[in-house]
């Protein structure tokens, strides 16, 4: 007997906010029902809905606490998830619900942030012996104890690749309201060019940079287990972008996209004393409470002091520049300063480990444009430079351009 090919198809808030638009869903999932023998569609909450919901508590309560914010934020896929299983079975699918608690999509204990860990694909698998279409609510599971968690923004796409690696989907379609990934930003670019293939390692870069087409952690599922993901929209009949593991073809192309972040913040703490022990001193607080420190530069030590340099996310500043006051008090550096007016810019492609002068042709780039560059970092495939955020759009064109982005690939 053949196995049963399964299909997994993920949309998202803007693909299911309103009637209408549930009616372009229905058609997709229809079509998926011709290309495989069972669907599991996997929906976020309406446009909005999260928001407001957490608005909500925010009129309630002056400190929400984080596992009751869990259980109300989740309400809102359990609404699209009805709603879309009305329509289903009112065109005659074989279909019904399920919550992430009911499979179970089990996950740890961080509210609003939970990472799972196991999914009851027997449970999926009986259902499906049972219905055609299943419709799962993406963004939450709950733990081993039974408490509803929520996987932090973007979670349904998460959600869609773990199920898709639990039942050994054929393919795991992501639908949005872009047709795919381009090259860089469409909205501040206008030859940005849609790309037919990206490599997993790729992606996991444009998604780190702050590229809002997949959440990270659906990126790792999908390279980790090895799941083909495409990015598609709800609104036409593109084929999108294919997700996949890394051939070849890429690595001929030296830059496969550029990508950027705006949600920078620039610390240094000036003086401080060049002795043993002293950056840990810096990094180590930070790391107990949770901030993430990105591009790190140490200025050559001077008569025994010296300058360290991080970047941080914005929503972060605050909170380090506590713990900055602490630590140069303690360790006895000059001050900390901080700039909020910069960003990162970064170009990606696999092609940079075969390839050298990548490097050298972007900074030739900028500085002819009178570009200055703050800081810079870089992997095996992705040069990162900070800049003012003024440059931003300016840069970005810049690069897309050096390296022939727009241009036709065979």
């Amino acid at each position: 007997m053949a196995a049963m090919k399964i299909l997994v198809q993920k949309f998202g808030g803007t693909s299911v906010a309103t009637l209408e638009r549930m009616q372009k869903v229905r058609e997709k999932v229809e079509d998926g029902l011709g290309r495989a023998d069972k669907v599991v569609a996997v929906l976020s909450a309406r446009a909005g809905d999260t928001d407001n919901l957490l608005a909500l508590a925010g009129q309630w309560s002056k400190n929400p606490d984080r596992a009751e914010c869990d259980v109300l934020a989740s309400t809102g896929e359990q609404v699209s998830v009805a709603l879309f299983t009305m329509l289903l079975k009112d065109g005659g699918i074989k279909a019904r619900s399920l919550l992430a608690c009911q499979i179970p999509v089990v996950t740890d204990d961080s509210f609003g942030r939970a990472r799972i860990r196991s999914i009851g694909s027997e449970a999926l698998r009986a259902f499906l012996d049972r219905y055609d279409v299943l419709v799962v609510t993406g963004f939450q599971g709950c733990t081993e104890d039974g408490r509803v968690t929520t996987l932090g923004r973007g979670g349904s796409d998460t959600s869609a690749v773990a199920l898709a690696a639990a039942l050994g989907s054929v393919e795991c379609e992501i639908y949005t309201d872009v047709d795919g990934v381009y090259t860089t930003d469409p909205n501040i670019c206008s030859a940005a060019r849609k790309m037919d293939r990206v490599a997993y390692s790729e992606m996991l870069e444009m998604a780190s940079m702050g590229a809002k087409v997949l959440h990270i952690r659906s990126v790792e599922f999908a390279q980790k287990y090895n799941v083909p993901v495409r990015v598609r929209s709800t609104f036409n009949d593109d084929p999108g972008t294919l997700v996949t593991q890394e051939d070849s073809s890429m690595e001929a192309l030296l830059v496969s996209g550029i990508a950027y972040d705006r949600d920078q913040a620039r610390v240094t703490l000036h003086d401080v004393p060049d002795v043993p022990g002293v950056a840990a001193a810096v990094f180590g607080p930070l790391s107990e409470k949770g901030v993430l420190v990105d591009m790190i530069v140490q200025n050559t030590s001077l008569d025994g002091l010296t300058d360290i340099t991080f970047t941080i996310s914005r929503k972060d500043l605050k909170h380090t520049l506590e713990i900055t006051a602490e630590v140069a008090a303690k360790t006895g550096a000059a001050e900390v300063v901080h700039d909020v007016n910069v960003a990162k810019v970064s170009a990606i492609g696999v092609g940079m480990r075969n390839h050298s002068g990548v490097a050298a042709r972007a900074f030739a780039a900028l500085t002819q444009e009178g570009i200055n560059i703050l800081m810079i970092s870089t992997s095996e495939i992705k040069i990162t430079i900070l800049i003012q955020e003024k440059y931003v759009e300016l840069a970005v064109r810049i690069l897309h351009d050096t390296f022939g982005l727009d241009w036709d690939v065979a």
